[in-house]
């Protein structure tokens, strides 16, 4: 059985977000959570969030297993939508900066 969570738009870079991904892969719910809690990324706080919720996903279709010793088979950062905002430079010229978001996807199965 499979407990899946997303978040979209996520204002986080999908290249920050998979090189917290590759961490937690494979590795049980409850040790990644802890895992998680401690890592110095911005993006652990994103996925900590998602992990909860897909954690909170399995209790609601199986109630009597334990969400903790779910694995996490899927952990994936697609790329979002980009935001375009435009930085005033020198001699009337201007650049654009892209501020990127992503769509986190975390699935646990039971072992």
């Amino acid at each position: 059985m499979e407990a899946k969570a997303i978040q979209k738009y996520a204002r986080l870079t999908p290249r920050k977000a998979k090189r917290v991904m590759d961490l937690i892969k494979g590795r049980r719910a409850g040790d990644a959570l802890i895992a998680l809690r401690f890592m110095p990324y911005r993006g652990a706080r994103f996925i900590e969030k998602v992990l909860k919720s897909a954690m909170s996903n399995a209790e609601q279709k199986n109630a009597n297993t334990d969400s903790e010793a779910w694995v996490i088979s899927r952990a994936v950062a697609d790329a979002g939508s980009t935001m375009k905002r435009i930085e005033q430079r020198s001699m009337g010229r201007s650049n654009v900066i892209k501020k990127r978001s992503c769509h986190i996807t975390l699935v646990l199965t039971e072992e």
